[in-house]
Protein backbone atom coordinates (compact mmCIF):
# COMPACT_ATOMS: atom_id res chain seq x y z
CA UNK A 1 0.00 0.00 0.00
CA UNK A 2 2.98 2.66 1.04
CA UNK A 3 4.46 1.46 -2.36
CA UNK A 4 1.18 2.53 -3.64
CA UNK A 5 0.60 5.81 -2.45
CA UNK A 6 4.35 6.89 -3.10
CA UNK A 7 4.09 6.23 -6.85
CA UNK A 8 0.49 8.01 -6.46
CA UNK A 9 2.18 11.26 -5.07
CA UNK A 10 5.05 11.24 -7.23
CA UNK A 11 2.85 11.14 -10.63
CA UNK A 12 1.12 13.49 -8.91
CA UNK A 13 3.60 16.05 -8.93
CA UNK A 14 5.19 14.95 -12.38
CA UNK A 15 1.69 16.13 -13.40
CA UNK A 16 1.62 19.38 -11.43
CA UNK A 17 4.73 20.02 -13.19
CA UNK A 18 3.74 19.63 -16.88
CA UNK A 19 1.12 21.28 -16.71
CA UNK A 20 2.36 24.50 -15.13
CA UNK A 21 3.27 27.25 -17.23
CA UNK A 22 7.25 28.89 -16.92
CA UNK A 23 8.12 29.95 -13.95
CA UNK A 24 9.41 33.19 -12.70
CA UNK A 25 12.87 32.00 -12.83
CA UNK A 26 12.26 31.03 -16.63
CA UNK A 27 11.60 34.61 -17.46
CA UNK A 28 15.29 35.86 -15.74
CA UNK A 29 17.41 36.21 -18.58
CA UNK A 30 18.27 38.04 -21.79
CA UNK A 31 15.59 38.42 -24.72
CA UNK A 32 16.20 38.60 -28.44
CA UNK A 33 13.13 40.47 -29.72
CA UNK A 34 12.28 42.97 -32.64
CA UNK A 35 10.08 46.15 -32.13
CA UNK A 36 7.03 47.33 -34.52
CA UNK A 37 9.93 48.44 -37.59
CA UNK A 38 11.97 44.89 -37.28
CA UNK A 39 14.73 46.14 -35.73
CA UNK A 40 16.36 43.74 -33.00
CA UNK A 41 17.40 44.45 -29.56
CA UNK A 42 17.17 42.99 -26.44
CA UNK A 43 15.62 42.75 -22.91
CA UNK A 44 16.89 41.78 -19.82
CA UNK A 45 14.86 40.72 -16.97
CA UNK A 46 16.84 40.50 -13.77
CA UNK A 47 16.01 38.22 -11.02
CA UNK A 48 15.46 41.39 -8.40
CA UNK A 49 12.23 42.33 -11.14
CA UNK A 50 14.18 45.41 -12.80
CA UNK A 51 13.93 45.18 -16.63
CA UNK A 52 16.37 46.98 -19.15
CA UNK A 53 16.27 47.04 -23.33
CA UNK A 54 19.13 48.48 -25.49
CA UNK A 55 16.93 49.47 -27.85
CA UNK A 56 18.51 52.12 -30.17
CA UNK A 57 18.74 55.15 -29.08
CA UNK A 58 16.92 54.76 -26.27
CA UNK A 59 18.12 53.47 -22.49
CA UNK A 60 15.13 51.34 -21.47
CA UNK A 61 14.71 50.90 -18.11
CA UNK A 62 11.51 49.39 -15.84
CA UNK A 63 10.49 46.99 -13.81
CA UNK A 64 8.74 43.21 -14.30
CA UNK A 65 6.46 40.46 -12.33
CA UNK A 66 5.11 37.34 -13.49
CA UNK A 67 1.51 37.21 -13.85
CA UNK A 68 0.04 34.34 -14.89
CA UNK A 69 2.12 32.68 -17.79
CA UNK A 70 3.87 35.98 -18.74
CA UNK A 71 6.39 38.29 -18.00
CA UNK A 72 5.16 42.09 -18.02
CA UNK A 73 7.21 44.49 -18.03
CA UNK A 74 6.28 48.08 -17.25
CA UNK A 75 8.80 50.50 -18.96
CA UNK A 76 9.90 53.88 -17.67
CA UNK A 77 8.47 55.07 -21.06
CA UNK A 78 4.75 54.39 -20.52
CA UNK A 79 4.93 51.47 -22.54
CA UNK A 80 4.35 47.47 -21.26
CA UNK A 81 5.53 44.47 -22.82
CA UNK A 82 4.41 40.94 -22.49
CA UNK A 83 6.55 37.67 -22.72
CA UNK A 84 4.73 34.92 -22.62
CA UNK A 85 4.81 31.10 -24.26
CA UNK A 86 2.74 31.02 -27.33
CA UNK A 87 3.06 26.98 -28.34
CA UNK A 88 6.41 25.98 -28.15
CA UNK A 89 7.95 29.23 -28.37
CA UNK A 90 7.91 32.31 -26.86
CA UNK A 91 5.93 35.70 -28.10
CA UNK A 92 6.87 39.20 -27.11
CA UNK A 93 4.04 41.65 -27.48
CA UNK A 94 4.27 45.31 -26.96
CA UNK A 95 1.55 47.78 -26.05
CA UNK A 96 2.27 52.04 -26.08
CA UNK A 97 1.77 54.48 -23.33
CA UNK A 98 -2.26 53.74 -22.31
CA UNK A 99 -2.76 50.74 -23.24
CA UNK A 100 -3.01 47.97 -20.81
CA UNK A 101 -2.28 43.97 -21.58
CA UNK A 102 -6.16 43.35 -22.53
CA UNK A 103 -6.20 45.75 -25.48
CA UNK A 104 -4.57 44.60 -29.02
CA UNK A 105 -1.13 44.85 -28.95
CA UNK A 106 1.04 48.17 -31.01
CA UNK A 107 3.33 45.27 -32.19
CA UNK A 108 4.22 41.98 -31.66
CA UNK A 109 7.20 39.83 -32.49
CA UNK A 110 9.25 36.38 -31.34
CA UNK A 111 11.03 36.33 -28.17
CA UNK A 112 14.23 33.76 -27.66
CA UNK A 113 15.97 33.19 -24.73
CA UNK A 114 19.81 34.25 -25.05
CA UNK A 115 21.92 31.41 -24.27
Amino acid sequence: MRIFVRAAAVLLAIALAACSGPSSSDFVGTWKVKDGEGNAFQIVLAGDGKASADREGEGMKGTWEEEGSAAVITWDTGWTTKIEKDGGKFKKTAYEKGKTVKDSPTNTSDAEKAG
